[in-house]
């Protein structure tokens, strides 16, 4: 039976929590994603997670499958680390899991939201998940020197990014970039707010916190019209997220993040955003894969898709 271990039994879905974080990692590492420790404490931390731990006489502490959820709002949660390890799969670890997290969702009264691999993707259609807007994941290896690219045309970038200077004054409908302070967070929240569906807040500062030298945001006639974050991973900085009012501040944005980053940077960039496209490819960026956005229970992709630049990561939205 799918499932069972040596003895013929099924093993239990139980909690994960933070006492599992080596096997987490080990989940992460299997599966070459670029989740480190701090990721996975942030998700535990502000969502909920599930696991399957390894049977067939293995050590009991060794986790053989995960998923966790991240309840934004009342309306839906991100679904995300349907990982199972090599050795495991094939056991319907990962369709138990699933449909375990959904049935959870359901009791809350909340849809599902998930950024589907295309080895996953059928997976998740089998579950009733349909598909809402695609991005891909784009790498640059570490500069072979640390000088910074040019600022986008039309946009005026901050003339100290790394130093927390103040911005270059901006010409008359260009933006203004500037490293981000405490109190940009109103306007940052009402932005990503509108843009991502629900209020992420609690994440938002916390990713600000692990590479904060890389955080900015762009500004227009006195008023925040974009934001950028970044957060180190196991293999790479990860960009991300990047919201912006037009494709001029987003890749102003870009450039001033990756001016504070030197080693390999990832970005998830929305399929739908041309310019931002063409300019990570001017920026030494080559195609890893792509993902799917999913919707679960829910009629309508949350929040406004046209301002997203660069997603958190699958992980996150």
């Amino acid at each position: 039976m799918a499932g069972t271990d040596a003895h013929g039994e099924t093993p239990p879905i139980e909690a994960l929590d933070a006492g599992d974080l080596p096997g987490a990692l080990e989940l992460s590492r299997a599966a070459s994603w670029n989740q480190n420790e701090a990721d996975w404490r942030t998700m535990l931390a502000l969502g909920r997670g599930w696991c399957i731990r390894a049977p067939d006489g293995a050590s009991p502490a060794r986790l053989a499958a995960s998923i966790v959820v991240l309840p934004y709002g009342d309306a839906f949660a991100w679904v995300s680390m349907v990982l199972v390890l090599p050795e495991y799969r094939g056991r319907g670890f990962a369709s138990r899991l699933l449909r375990h997290a959904l049935a959870e969702l359901a009791r809350d009264g909340r849809g599902g939201v998930l950024d589907a691999t295309p080895a996953g993707h059928p997976v998740y259609v089998q579950e009733g998940f349909i598909d809402s807007w695609g991005f891909r994941r784009y790498r640059r290896p570490a500069p072979a020197d640390r000088s910074a690219p040019l600022p986008s045309a039309g946009v005026a970038a901050a003339s100290a990014a790394n130093d927390g200077g103040s911005a270059a004054p901006s010409t008359a409908g260009a933006s203004a970039i500037r490293p981000l302070n405490e109190d940009d967070w109103p306007a940052i929240a009402a932005l990503d707010g509108r843009t991502f569906g629900a209020d992420r807040g609690p994440l938002l500062r916390r990713l600000a916190e692990r590479v904060p030298r890389a955080a900015h945001v762009a500004e227009r006639d006195g008023r925040l019209v974009g934001f950028v974050l970044a957060r180190d991973g196991r293999e790479a900085t990860q960009v991300g997220p990047l919201v912006a009012d037009d494709a001029a501040s987003a890749c102003a944005l870009l450039d001033a993040a990756l001016a504070a980053i030197d080693g390999p940077v990832y970005v998830d960039a929305a399929d739908a955003q041309a310019e931002l496209l063409a300019a990570l490819a001017g920026r030494g960026f080559a195609l890893q894969r792509p993902f799917t956005r999913m919707l679960y229970a829910l009629d309508r992709a949350p929040g406004d898709a046209s301002k997203v630049f660069l997603v958190a990561g699958p992980e996150l939205g």
